[in-house]
């Protein structure tokens, strides 16, 4: 026995000595290691992109500038202007633009990585992997449409963003909020009455499981699950100050948290360095929210003009979404979420006008849910701001203005580094458009055959330029 039993102590010892600071291994870490006679790369992996003759959007002027090179070295851009190189260095791809548009990558500040895709009942029911899967491929998708950045508001999206960081899925940059934080029988508490009552300590419900949900009632339990989701690596806090449309327990017209509740969330948020954005339709949970020190506002499509005038004199930031009558096919005719849905709908057109009479610092997204093929019409949903804005304002807004918006997240960014611009020292998110976008902005709708370049990070995702 003793062999055997110095066996068992040198494997606990073993294990022990793992145990204690062990570096976290990725997937990367875990790629198998090619033989040491394995033949070299033909090529050496790409290290810079010149795109030659394009006239320049640069996410803030509202004119294109005149034709001229853009050099990006590993994921900045290094130059703009005439450029001295004359053949492809090692690890150099040069595009002739042709007289074409470079623009920023778009930004869309309003998504939900892993319910853009499933069907309702499909996310209620689907496993996390099933769902991951979905997600992946939409991610996918969402890049090739030409979104190389998203702020994901409402989900357990660190897994993919992890993944799409590191290399082994195609897809934006993410900015995770983690779980959506909502009151019991709040926007976002999915559970049937028979899970009532709730008690502190039991199991979680399976939307709080997941991590896509977490119920909070008192300031207490808001500091914590704001902290789990900053533990997770939110970039942002999410949580919903009033009613919503696809929640089944939640009149639009409620307000959810409590003023104590709403700061113990802000004071939070702010002493890791970030924000809270918060889901509200109406003026009293807006307003509600601006007092406790929200500095953003989701959708606020109820709002009146006195909460127009809040936000412009508090600084905070409005982010709203040109809602689609398709976002109504969702839900049952009859159903209560589909007359919900129509009010918010009807409220949009107001929202907008009042977003430009007081000159409100506006942001643009989607909100997407449960349907692929309204993913598909993400540019269009875009292009749609034009009944409020010029086409110049829209793109500025979908690229320049959300960069922004990304920025209050501080040194919880994690991607430091400034995005929605084409400047020299600018992270290199860049499109190659056939035509322009600023006198035509429907070219945005057909991003398969009118972004014939997507670069992300400095590398290059699509390329159809021969």
């Amino acid at each position: 026995m003793a062999p055997l039993r110095m066996i068992v102590v040198a494997a606990v010892l073993s294990l022990a000595a793992c145990s204690e600071k062990a570096p976290q291994i990725t997937a990367r870490d875990a790629a198998p290691v090619a033989p040491a006679d394995a033949p070299a790369a033909a090529a050496p992996a790409q290290t810079s992109v010149l795109f030659r003759n394009v006239r320049i959007f640069n996410g803030v002027d509202p004119t294109l500038q005149a034709a001229t090179d853009v050099l990006v070295r590993g994921n900045r851009i290094a130059s703009i202007g005439p450029s001295d190189v004359s053949a492809a260095q090692p690890g150099m791809t040069i595009i002739d633009g042709g007289g074409r548009t470079l623009m920023p990558g778009l930004i869309d500040v309003h998504w939900h990585t892993l319910a853009v895709r499933p069907s309702i009942p499909v996310a209620m029911q689907a496993g996390t992997g099933y769902l991951n899967l979905l997600a992946g491929a939409e991610a996918s998708d969402t890049l090739q449409r030409g979104f190389t950045t998203v702020r994901d508001l409402g989900g357990a999206s660190f897994g993919l963003k992890r993944a799409i960081d590191e290399g082994w899925q195609a897809g934006p940059r993410i900015y995770p909020s983690g779980a959506i934080i909502s009151v019991t029988g709040g926007h976002g508490d999915f559970r049937s009455p028979e899970e009532l009552p709730r008690t502190l300590g039991s199991a979680d419900s399976r939307m709080e499981t997941m991590g896509d949900t977490a119920i909070a009632d008192t300031p207490d339990e808001v500091r914590t699950r704001v902290r789990e989701q900053l533990m997770r690596g939110a970039s942002q806090i999410k949580l919903t100050a009033g009613g919503g449309v696809s929640s089944p327990h939640s009149p639009l017209d409620v307000v959810t948290f409590t003023p104590e509740e709403l700061r113990a969330a802000v004071q939070g948020a702010n002493n890791w360095g970030t924000y809270v954005t918060a889901h509200a339709y109406t003026p009293e949970a807006i307003r509600q929210s601006v007092e406790a020190g929200v500095q953003c506002i989701e959708h606020a499509n109820l709002m009146d003009e006195a909460t127009a005038q809040l936000l412009a004199n508090r600084n905070v930031w409005l982010s709203i979404q040109p809602l689609p009558e398709e976002l109504l096919r969702a839900f049952p005719p009859d159903s209560e979420e589909y007359a919900k849905g129509r009010e918010v709908l009807t409220g949009t057109d107001r929202a907008y006008r009042l977003a430009k009479q007081y000159k409100l610092k506006t942001a643009f997204g989607t909100d997407v849910l449960f349907s692929a093929a309204l993913a598909r019409r993400q540019g269009e949903l875009l292009a749609s701001l034009t009944k409020w804005y010029t086409p110049a304002e829209a793109l500025t807004m979908a690229t320049s203005t959300n960069a922004q918006l990304l920025a209050l997240s501080g040194k919880r960014n994690p991607y430091p580094g400034r995005l929605g611009v084409v400047e020299v020292g600018a992270l290199a998110d860049l499109l190659l458009v056939e035509g322009d976008p600023l006198s035509d902005i429907r070219i945005i709708t057909r991003p398969q055959q009118n972004f014939r370049v997507i670069v992300k990070d400095g590398r290059i995702y699509k390329n159809t330029i021969r």
